[in-house]
């Protein structure tokens, strides 16, 4: 499955697993009548952008001005920053420029930054729309619904067109915690929406989602006994990470192996004695330089093999990855190829320039991350 001509360590990505991820999700998402505009944080490639679009995506979600320009440069009209901007007058004039041709929406999180933007903005503001963001759990950015509506009143009055609520359910990130992130999720973005309506807003845009709840059924996380109707609250989703797969994601049970179409190419290169009875370790050249460090408290290593599922990665360096391989079984040869999956796959897209393209093992091309780095 790794071609001979490539140079470790690689960023594979398997072209047919892709293009089925992606039109799974799309019909997944058309299905329950809500709009998808994946998050391309996770790829920020324009081919993997355009195969969104054409499956029936209604825009991009990204999370800097760089990465709107790069998007919008290519074509795409409907970009969505989700992110609680602090807009400074240099960062204003890019937002201005980006609206001139583009569908640009910023989030907001507090009636400081709404005003600060706006001030900046100046009679640009009213081209520029904001959705407020909420804590649906989570805990890092967003306000609680119930004071959604006074940051909204602040965005309107700098000028914003106040469209709507959105959140981030990023504590489905964890074991057992998909379904009940769902439901946090789907109750804050009710609860937020209905504040937002209330104070005389007219809410086009209830957005949420992330890769391990946006396949999930809402009615699945809800409390059979409670009589209201519980269609989702969302009238789009945002995952990021589904057209890939990676570790965290197969390690929470969503997804599986045959779903991965990510791997980083790796080379056996060191052999490491232990004592008898001890497990077997040897290094591999692919470390964080190109994995990432990420590792949450819960995930048992820093990585997983993709043809070896009991094997895992104990430790990282820049170019060394330790391999702790199954007690009784010979190592693999020094030079053997491996397939790494990464846990976090956001973070190896943003550490590299290029990736080859895999068509039934063979190499059929490569593509340029041409949003890399742009990280403001």
């Amino acid at each position: 499955m790794i071609p001979p001509e490539i140079t470790t360590p690689e960023v594979l990505i398997d072209v047919d697993i892709l293009d089925r991820n992606i039109a799974r999700m799309a019909a997944a998402t058309q299905a329950r009548g809500l709009r998808l505009r994946p998050h391309a944080k996770t790829h920020k490639v324009l081919e993997i952008a355009e195969r969104q679009l054409a499956a029936g995506a209604v825009g991009l979600t990204v999370a800097t001005i760089g990465e709107a320009e790069v998007f919008a440069k290519a074509g795409v009209r409907d970009i969505f920053i989700a992110y609680p901007l602090w807009v400074t007058a240099p960062q204003a004039a890019r937002l201005r420029a980006l609206a001139e041709a583009n569908s640009i929406t910023v989030g907001v999180d507090s009636a400081e930054s709404a005003s600060f933007m706006g001030r900046n903005l100046g009679a640009g503001a009213g081209r520029i729309a904001a959705l407020v963001e909420l804590d649906s759990g989570h805990h890092r950015s967003g306000v609680r619904p119930e004071d959604a509506a006074a940051v909204a009143r602040a965005a309107a009055d700098a000028g914003l067109d106040v469209a709507g609520v959105f959140t981030f359910p990023g504590h489905s990130y964890a074991p057992g915690m998909p379904l009940a992130a769902a439901r946090q999720e789907d109750e804050a973005l009710r609860r937020g929406a209905d504040e937002l309506a209330a104070a005389g807003f007219t809410v086009r845009t209830i957005s949420g989602g992330s890769t391990p709840t946006a396949s999930l059924d809402p009615a699945d996380s809800f409390d059979p006994a409670d009589s209201r109707d519980r269609a989702t609250a969302a009238t789009e989703l945002r995952p990021g990470v589904y057209v890939f797969g990676d570790a965290q994601q197969f390690e929470l049970g969503r997804c599986e192996p045959a779903d991965i179409a990510l791997t980083v190419a790796s080379t056996v290169v060191s052999h490491h004695r232990t004592a008898a009875g001890e497990p077997g370790r040897f290094i591999i050249d692919a470390g964080s330089k190109v994995l990432g460090s990420d590792r949450p408290a819960w995930a048992s290593g820093y990585g997983r093999l993709l043809d070896h599922p009991d094997a895992r990665i104990t430790a990282l360096s820049e170019h060394h990855a330790t391999v702790e391989w199954p007690q009784g079984l010979a190592l693999p040869d020094r030079g053997e190829l491996l397939r790494v999956v990464p846990n976090h796959v956001c973070l190896t897209m943003n550490l590299v320039d290029e990736v080859s393209l895999l068509r039934e093992g063979a190499l059929a091309g490569r593509w340029a991350v041409a949003a890399r780095g742009k990280n403001s």
